[in-house]
């Protein structure tokens, strides 16, 4: 029997190492001198690189719907701390520097999280959809992406109006799995963001517009059932490539591989959906 970690042995020790990561951020983030974008405005900037929507409530597996309700309570609360923020050349967006820690006390509730790689619930919960929003937006600029974390290679829920190649989500918890963004380019970027009753809205704008467009799909997508130890394990497989554009003639540039999937699936799934074994 493998030796349990000191953060495994009680959930009071769970706490205490998760509050140790979480000053070790801070102290990580006070030594780098990161220059983070602080600047909000009411003002749009005039070009919009990149929109898109998500809906908020999506029935997730046997997930209790009320999470849901939950996290569109949540969605509507961290907004407010990230619309209208301008990212200068040279700064770095971060989502928790942004938003701060989700209590209940700032009127944060219980939504779904990820624990140990299974379905779980905490304060704040759910605001990966909005992390997820930002990466889809980013991906279609020239920002660059410097901190980036997946979903620990699981494929937790059936497709439910997927609109984006699996694979491309994000994974945050307070503060030390963060997402993060600096703007290497030589204009503003502005980050729109707003939530109604039924969706989560954004938009990626700048002050003009890029030389290039970009295009992210996927390819070689398939299940696969494999023997791992003594299991057969069902596999999700693909990859996701991000293709750059001219805009004025709208040639392909470059197709770069961004992602390779490998996921373990971790719902039921029909046999006529899977691949022959792969030896």
């Amino acid at each position: 029997m493998s030796r349990k970690l000191f953060c495994e042995l009680c959930p009071f020790a769970y706490k205490l190492s998760t509050e140790k990561e979480i000053l070790k951020r801070h102290l990580k983030d006070w030594r780098s001198r990161i220059s983070f974008a602080h600047e909000r405005t009411t003002d749009s900037l005039p070009v919009v690189i990149y929109r898109h929507n998500s809906l908020i409530r999506r029935r997730l597996g046997n997930v209790n719907m009320q999470l849901q309700e939950n996290k569109a309570t949540n969605l509507a609360l961290a907004v407010t701390h990230i619309d209208g923020l301008i990212i200068h050349p040279g700064e770095t967006f971060s989502v928790w520097h942004q938003i701060g820690r989700t209590t209940a006390a700032r009127g944060y509730k219980e939504g779904l999280t990820i624990a140990k790689g299974q379905p779980s619930q905490g304060i704040g919960g759910g605001l990966c959809q909005l992390s997820n929003l930002i990466h889809w937006m980013v991906l279609h600029s020239d920002l660059t992406i410097t901190e980036h974390h997946h979903h620990d290679a699981l494929d937790l829920f059936p497709d439910f109006g997927r609109q984006i190649p699996f694979g491309t989500g994000t994974s945050i918890s307070y503060n030390y799995i963060d997402y993060r963004l600096r703007n290497d380019t030589q204009m503003d970027y502005q980050l729109r963001l707003r939530v109604d009753g039924e969706y989560l809205y954004g938009e990626l704008r700048a002050t003009e517009a890029q030389p290039h467009t970009f295009h992210i799909h996927a390819k070689n997508e398939y299940f696969s059932r494999e023997r791992v130890g003594t299991e057969d394990i069902i596999f999700r497989n693909g990859q996701v490539f991000r293709d750059t554009i001219d805009r004025t003639t709208g040639s392909v540039l470059s197709s770069d591989l961004i992602r390779t999937n490998h996921a373990r699936v971790m719902y039921p799934l029909d046999e006529s959906r899977i691949s022959s074994p792969k030896q």
